[in-house]
């Protein structure tokens, strides 16, 4: 799940991305989304996302994990 305003990326690129590396996008925050990457003034998916206890990276830490893979 993507959420709030990524500085580097568009939501498309962002997908594209995630999609390029095996994984699927989801629209909404459920216990089998395994990862948020969350950028400025998220909302209701983070506060889902903290809920739930699922892994929240910010725009840096999931570019960082695209190029460790």
């Amino acid at each position: 799940v993507l959420t709030g305003s990524l500085s580097t990326l568009t939501r498309s690129q962002a997908g594209k991305l995630i999609v390029d590396n095996g994984g699927e996008i989801a629209s909404s925050v459920s216990k089998s989304v395994n990862l948020v990457v969350v950028g400025e003034d998220a909302g209701s998916k983070l506060a889902k996302a903290q809920q739930l206890g699922i892994q929240i990276v910010d725009e840096e830490a999931f570019l960082k994990m695209l190029k460790s893979n």
